[in-house]
């Protein structure tokens, strides 16, 4: 199965807005800009995927497609261990690309073989079960009372979780969030917390404590990923899971001491920044061996959350379907909505995906083909 061809779209959602204060960014984003990697094989069979593109597809695109295009053509779609190795060779040489360029490469391959094979592609990869749980994940909001009504509207939804990016500017503020939230919701809806990588070690124990009296089920990302004898301090001295590591490149091999050092006690892998299905499967796989569970963490756009699904339904050491809130800010690119239902995610049963892309948009919203 010889890949002939391989495209990148340079792609924009002209039609999203995202204030700054949602992201702790400096300006608001107008649009999403977003590529769409496409292969072609000798066999007739084609397969595509959305990838992470920060704050431009054009420049992200021009990385992947001058390193990626020569890369790919001729080899065998079927060899994607093969290909695996020898980019971490190409990128360590030469290339040294963003975490998130190899991403679409990767799930593209794996698409392809799930096509050929005729089987969705968490039963290609190797089926673990057919549904999964789904937690909300907040944007940043203007005051706790914000975060609580969210939150009881998350609940009524029928979702199993709801996890809280707080302002990440005030302690105090935080921890106000934090109670709104568990106020609201009660003491039997499942808490998370996710302040990124806001606070120094100090803030942070006295802050997970605080988590612990709320009885929040994970503390995420308190401390930046690269801080690792600070995360393990942490994560000495107090009881709630931390988790973290989404954004060290070269994964699973820069979770290694993560891992077997327990700096943390649970990893964080995606289909765009860990090096798509390869990646997250090599991590998680890694991390089961220490007895240590890799959550999926959001890819944002859903096209590429639809591939994240597929490994959360083939990987039995992950709790959680992510899905960043509200999710009509991020539900395009695909014919129908994600297949959620009373706070379940259910794995489509078609060949690869699943889930058609939605062409018509994708053409409206490319602005370069590379």
């Amino acid at each position: 199965m010889r890949i002939t061809e391989v495209e990148v779209r340079c792609c924009k959602q002209p039609d999203l807005e995202i204030d700054s204060a949602s992201l702790r960014a400096s300006d608001t984003h107008y649009g999403m800009e977003f590529l769409v990697v496409t292969m072609k094989t000798a066999d007739g069979l084609e397969a595509s995927s959305f990838g992470f593109a920060a704050r431009s597809a054009r420049g992200a695109g021009e990385l992947a497609a001058a390193s990626m295009r020569p890369f790919f053509t001729g080899r065998d779609a079927l060899d994607r261990e093969g290909a695996w190795q020898d980019f971490r060779t190409a990128d360590r040489w030469w290339n040294h690309l963003p975490i998130y360029s190899y991403g679409p490469f990767d799930n593209v391959l794996w698409i392809l073989g799930a096509l050929d094979a005729g089987q969705p592609l968490y039963k290609y990869i190797g089926g673990c079960r057919d549904e999964v749980p789904v937690y909300a994940s907040s944007l940043v909001l203007p005051s706790p009372e914000a975060y609580a009504e969210e939150a009881l509207g998350i609940k009524a939804k029928g979702y199993k979780a709801y996890k809280v990016h707080p302002p990440g500017q005030d302690y105090r503020e935080d921890v106000e969030v934090h109670r709104a939230v568990r106020d609201a919701v009660g003491p039997d809806f499942t808490l998370m917390s996710d302040p990124v990588a806001c606070f120094n070690v100090d803030q942070a124990v006295r802050f997970a404590r605080e988590l612990e009296r709320l009885d929040y089920y994970w503390f995420e990302e308190p401390l930046a990923d690269e801080n690792l004898p600070g995360l393990k301090a942490l994560t000495s001295q107090v009881d709630i899971p931390i988790v973290g590591g989404e954004v060290l490149a070269k994964h699973p091999y820069s979770l290694a001491n993560y891992i077997s050092d327990r700096v943390v006690d649970r990893v964080r892998a995606d289909v765009s920044w860990t090096g798509g299905v390869t990646g997250v499967l090599k991590t998680a796989r890694t991390a089961e061996t220490f007895g240590m569970n890799c959550e999926i963490h959001t890819t944002i756009m859903h096209p590429l959350e639809l591939v994240n699904l597929h490994c959360c339904g083939a990987i039995a050491n992950n709790d959680y379907f992510e899905l960043l809130t509200p999710e009509s800010l991020f539900d395009f690119g695909l014919t129908e909505p994600l297949p959620i239902k009373d706070g379940l995610a259910k794995l489509p049963q078609g060949p690869g995906l699943g889930i058609d892309f939605d062409w018509d948009f994708i053409d409206n919203a490319t602005y370069k083909k590379l």
